[in-house]
């Protein structure tokens, strides 16, 4: 297995988030564009375009850094004593200035004021509760999966948030550089700067939630052979 350095893994972050959020964001925007106010379709195209970046980018810095581009996945490693402290203080920066960044290229690239401010409301006990089973949902899978075939951890990653953009009433951000990325734009993926630390505790929570059962739950039992 090839050893990157500490600098090659925060690039990879930032990079892969950087990416991450102008597609989120650029599909937005060009769903909207296109779907003519039908808010299903654009929807569904701001979903697919998610989820097939996801994949991509896992596969393509995973080997690197992880391909975190999360901070609550990132504290998950943490607290689970597969992260070092120097990652967390380098990563989760990263991770933020690349989903900042990301909402900023997005823009540029269709034309848009570079700095917005949304004004999209996601408030209330739907939206939040939403938050914690979407990120508890994105961890368990990273886990439950990582812990069986970890060759599928991209393809399942992607195909979660997929699934959770349709089944929660948030569409499932689970990821707080994401939530402060998205408040940066006033389109259709923005989230209002007031709605944001409501996600991002709810997304805390679940994450939190999420290391501590399926911590238990993965944990392999030694059985002695008379218990046959």
């Amino acid at each position: 297995m090839t050893a990157y350095s500490l600098g090659r893994r925060v690039l990879a972050e930032f990079l892969g988030t950087l990416f991450l959020l102008s597609a989120i964001i650029g599909s937005g925007i060009m769903a909207e564009r296109l779907a003519g106010g039908n808010g299903a379709i654009a929807l569904l195209c701001n979903t697919l375009a998610t989820g097939a970046m996801l994949i991509v980018l896992i596969q393509l810095f995973g080997p690197i850094s992880g391909a975190h581009f999360n901070p609550a996945v990132t504290l998950m490693f943490a607290a689970r004593g597969e992260a070092r402290r120097g990652e967390i203080i380098a990563y989760i920066p990263a991770q933020i200035a690349g989903a900042a960044l990301g909402a900023w290229l997005a823009h540029l690239m269709f034309a848009m004021p570079l700095f917005e401010v949304s004004a999209k409301m996601r408030d209330g006990l739907g939206q939040y509760v939403s938050e914690f089973v979407a990120t508890f949902g994105l961890v368990a899978t990273i886990l439950g999966v990582g812990r069986f075939r970890v060759d599928t951890v991209p393809v399942a990653v992607g195909l979660y948030i997929t699934a959770a953009y349709w089944f929660t009433a948030s569409t499932s951000f689970a990821n707080p550089a994401v939530t402060l990325a998205r408040s940066l734009t006033n389109s259709f993926s923005g989230i209002a700067p007031s709605s944001v630390p409501g996600f991002v505790i709810a997304q805390a929570l679940g994450a939190i939630v999420a290391t501590l059962l399926f911590g238990w739950l993965l944990e392999p039992v030694r059985v002695s052979p008379d218990k046959f």
